[in-house]
């Protein structure tokens, strides 16, 4: 089962695997991941629990990668930076937002120079 997203110093844990679907199975809208041939509701409850977690875990770290790349667009070093309102333009944020995940971005490049791979958005 997969774990929570780490905070701080936590070592980060691998999410449950998420098993692609054949094209013709993901075109079936009653179809999820094969959840819906799960008959035992402990079983069911059990893989949808997994599957939960995997996804906030993905979905956590693509705001990381997001927020890296939001920085590096945004880094003074650089002839064609992006401004907070281009960034958030191209990524459909607010310009406040924006200036949020390009600091977030800043702290995790930190991090990473630091020894660190993570920081906490909170």
């Amino acid at each position: 089962m997969a774990e929570p997203t780490p905070r701080r110093n936590e070592p980060r844990l691998r999410p449950a695997p998420l098993l692609f679907e054949p094209a013709e199975a993901a075109s079936d809208p009653e179809h999820f991941f094969d959840l819906e041939s799960i008959e035992d509701p402990r079983a069911l409850l059990a893989r949808a629990t997994e599957l939960t977690q995997a996804f906030r875990a993905a979905a956590d770290r693509a705001v990381e990668f997001q927020a890296i790349a939001a920085a590096q667009l945004a880094d003074p070093r650089r002839f064609d930076r992006l401004t907070p309102a281009d960034i958030a333009e191209h990524a459909e944020w607010t310009e406040d937002y924006a200036k949020k995940m390009v600091e977030f971005g800043r702290d995790l490049l930190r991090g990473e120079q630091d020894g660190r791979t993570t920081a906490d958005p909170v």
